[in-house]
C-alpha cells in the first residue's frame, strides 16, 4: 500500500496552477462575477426537452457541447435526465466542465455527497440489501468513515495475492482469446474478459473461491451484469431504436424483484465464502454483519467489476487499434524493464505503460459523470468568471469533455500515449477517481478507495499483454489477430 502511495509523483513542470475551491470561495476573486447561464425552460416541458436531447437526438456528448457553445460557458443550468415520469427526481443541474470549476466537486467543506452517486435519482435500497452503502454516505455522517475504513483495509489485505490471482485469471483469459481467434478469425472477448474479473476480484476482495459454488462460478458474472443494469438503465444511453428506449428504458425505475434471486445468490455466497473479510469488518470497523456483507458486494459489484467493465475494453481496444509504433515500444519497455516476474514494483520502471493507463482514464472515464450538492452558498470559479451558487443546488461533471479542458490539456481531443510521462504535473488534473490522480483516498473525501490499486491493475494487464504478444489487433470489443512473443 506504501508503494501505491508513492505512484503519485511530484508535479513538474505543471499547467498554471488552479486556485483550490476553497480559496475561489472564500476570497475575493479577480474574475469577473457572472449569473450562471442557461435555464431549467418550463416545468415539465424543460426537463424533457433536455432528456430528449441528451438520450435521443444529440446524445450525452454533444448534449454538453452545444450547450457550452450556447451559451459561451463551461458553467451553466440545465437539466438532466431522469426526469419525467421520474416526479420525485428535481432534473436542474449547475454543469461544470473545465478542470477548475470541475475541482469544486472534491472540496467536501462546500460541497456533499449525500445520495448523489448518479445525481438526483437514487436506485432503491432494495438493491443494497436495504442499506445505504459507502457511495450514497456523505463524508459528514459518521458511517462514512466506518465503510471507507473497511474498504482501504479490504484493498491493504487483497495485495498479497492480488499480483498472482491476476497473472493466473489473465493467462486463462488469453487463453481462452487465442483459441477463440484461431478458429474463428476474430474473438469477441467481453465474456472472456469478465468471466476474468469476476474470478480475480472475488478471491482477491471477498477471499473465496467461486468454484465453492457451481452456480457462482458459472454465472456470477451475468447476475453482477443484471443488478448494475437494473439500477441505472433510466439513466444510461442505450443507442436502441427510438422511441422504443426513451418507452422502456428510460421512463421508470426498475423493480428490484427483477434480480432479487441473483442479488441474493451473490450476498449469500458473501456471507457463507467471506466469513473472514465480514467478521473483520465487524470486529474492527464496527459495522453489522448485514452492512459488511453489502457494502462488501458493493465494492465488488459495482466499484471493482462495473467499473473495470468500462475501463478495461477502452485500454485495449486504444491499444489495439493503434495505427503508431505505439505497441512496439510497450513491448520494449515492459520486456526489458520491471523485472522477469510481474510485481507492483515492476511498474516503476514503465513510465510508458502508466502513462497509457492514464491518458485513457483522461478520454474515457469509466464514471462518466460526477455530481455534488452545495453544502452552502460559494462562490464558484471556472478559467474565465466566477458565478454564485445557492445551498442545496446539485452541481454536475461530465467527466470526459471536463478532461479535454484545451486550458490544461494541449491537443485535448488527441491520444497522446506518452503525455504523462512529458509532463506529470498534468496528473493533478486527472479526475477520474472522484479527485485527482495526484489525492490521497481518506475519510475525509469521496476519493475511490481503490485509485492507485486501479491504475496498477491496468498497467500490470498491459505488461502481461506485451510480454505475451509482439502485437495484438481489434477493437474495444474484439481481438482479431495476436501475435505471440
Amino acid at each position: 500500500m506504501s508503494f501505491m502511495m508513492s505512484m503519485n509523483p511530484s508535479p513538474s513542470s505543471p499547467p498554471p496552477p488552479l486556485s483550490s475551491p476553497s480559496e475561489s470561495s472564500s476570497t475575493p476573486s479577480t474574475l469577473p462575477v457572472r449569473t450562471i447561464p442557461g435555464s431549467y425552460g418550463w416545468p415539465l416541458l424543460g426537463p424533457i426537452s433536455d432528456r430528449l436531447d441528451y438520450f435521443w437526438f444529440q446524445g450525452p456528448d454533444t448534449f454538453f457541447r452545444k450547450r457550452v457553445e450556447k451559451y459561451k460557458s463551461t458553467v451553466f443550468r440545465t437539466n438532466i435526465p431522469p426526469t419525467f415520469p421520474f416526479f420525485s427526481v428535481n432534473p436542474n443541474i449547475v454543469a461544470v466542465l473545465d478542470c477548475k470549476s470541475f475541482s469544486h466537486l472534491f472540496d467536501m467543506e462546500i460541497v456533499e455527497k449525500k445520495n448523489v452517486l448518479v445525481g438526483d435519482f437514487m436506485p432503491s435500497v432494495n438493491y443494497t440489501g436495504d442499506i445505504r452503502v459507502g457511495a450514497y454516505l456523505d463524508t459528514s455522517e459518521p458511517q462514512h468513515a466506518k465503510v471507507k475504513n473497511f474498504a482501504m483495509d479490504v484493498l491493504k489485505q487483497s495485495s498479497k495475492i492480488w499480483v498472482g490471482e491476476l497473472t493466473s485469471n489473465l493467462s486463462t483469459m488469453w487463453d481462452t482469446i487465442e483459441k477463440d481467434v484461431s478458429e474463428k478469425s476474430s474473438s469477441s472477448y467481453l465474456a472472456p474478459l469478465q468471466k476474468f474479473l469476476f474470478n480475480f476480484l472475488v478471491k482477491c476482495l471477498i477471499g473465496a473461491d467461486p468454484s465453492n459454488s457451481p452456480k457462482i462460478a458459472e454465472s456470477g458474472y451475468i447476475m453482477l451484469d443484471r443488478w448494475l443494469a437494473f439500477q441505472l438503465l433510466p439513466t444510461i444511453k442505450i443507442g436502441i431504436l427510438q422511441p422504443l428506449e426513451e418507452l422502456f428504458i428510460h421512463s421508470f425505475a426498475y423493480p428490484f424483484f427483477l434480480v432479487s434471486g441473483d442479488y441474493n445468490n451473490l450476498s449469500s455466497f458473501v456471507e457463507e465464502y467471506g466469513k473472514e473479510i465480514v467478521a473483520r469488518g465487524e470486529t474492527e470497523f464496527g459495522l453489522s454483519k448485514q452492512e459488511a456483507i453489502h457494502n462488501l458486494l458493493f465494492i465488488l459489484g459495482f466499484n471493482a467489476f462495473g467499473g473495470f467493465s468500462i475501463f478495461l475494453p477502452s485500454l485495449l481496444g486504444t491499444v489495439a487499434s493503434d495505427t503508431t509504433d505505439l505497441q512496439q515500444r510497450l513491448v520494449k519497455e515492459v520486456r526489458q524493464n520491471g523485472g522477469s516476474t510481474l510485481t507492483f514494483d515492476s511498474i516503476k520502471e514503465m513510465p510508458l505503460v502508466q502513462s497509457v493507463v492514464y491518458e485513457t482514464l483522461r478520454l474515457n472515464p469509466p464514471v462518466p459523470l460526477q455530481f455534488a450538492r452545495a453544502r452552502k452558498d460559494f462562490r464558484l470559479s471556472s478559467h474565465d468568471a466566477a458565478f454564485e451558487v445557492k445551498k442545496g443546488e446539485l452541481l454536475c461533471g461530465f467527466q470526459s469533455l471536463v478532461m479535454r479542458d484545451p486550458k490544461i490539456f494541449s491537443e485535448p481531443e488527441s491520444f497522446i500515449g506518452d503525455r504523462f510521462m512529458k509532463d506529470k504535473g498534468l496528473l493533478d488534473y486527472l479526475y477520474w477517481s472522484n479527485g485527482p490522480q495526484t489525492g490521497v483516498p481518506s475519510v475525509t473525501n469521496k476519493q475511490c478507495a481503490g485509485k492507485d490499486i486501479v491504475t496498477l491493475t491496468a498497467c500490470l494487464i498491459l505488461a502481461y499483454t506485451f510480454r505475451r504478444y509482439d502485437s495484438i489487433s481489434g477493437s474495444s470489443s474484439s481481438i482479431t489477430a495476436l501475435k505471440k512473443a
